[in-house]
């Protein structure tokens, strides 16, 4: 059996502001503020967002729910040009977003930047002339 990510679930604090933010930048949804839980399309992956607490407390009963910060892991938007990162962050800053690191020429050939969501999701929006994409604008590793 293939291994494959389908959903990528976020838990977020305030999950009306968070709902707004994602639809906003542009991820679509069936879902309404009001529902339980959100499914937006990513392209090939779902993004969910989830109340925090609520997430922990399905997880376990001894689920700590996690601090603001770098958790150690990265959300990643990858683009056909450069000119769409400079798009998705200038996007990303004017819903609220906190740029982190802004784009910039990297040390391994791309072009990239950093922000982080409301809840203090890092997200990377990244080119690199190396990536190719099929005609859903999904990433191909070959």
């Amino acid at each position: 059996m293939e291994s494959r990510m389908s959903i990528v679930c976020l838990g977020v604090r305030d999950f009306a502001r968070s709902y707004q933010f994602y639809s906003d930048l542009g991820f679509k949804t069936t879902a309404k503020p009001t529902d339980p839980i959100a499914f937006f399309s990513a392209g090939g992956v779902v993004l969910s967002i989830f109340p925090l607490e609520q997430l922990a407390a399905d997880i376990g009963p001894n689920v700590p729910v996690p601090q603001p910060g770098f958790g150690g892991i990265t959300l990643a938007h990858n683009t056909r040009t450069k000119e769409e990162v400079d798009q998705v962050m200038a996007q990303a800053q004017q819903l609220g977003a906190k740029i982190v690191k802004p784009p910039h020429e990297t040390n391994w050939g791309g072009y990239s930047g950093y922000f982080t969501d409301p809840d203090g999701y890092h997200w990377e929006v990244a080119h690199g002339a190396m990536w190719k994409f099929d005609e859903r604008g999904c990433l191909i590793l070959e």
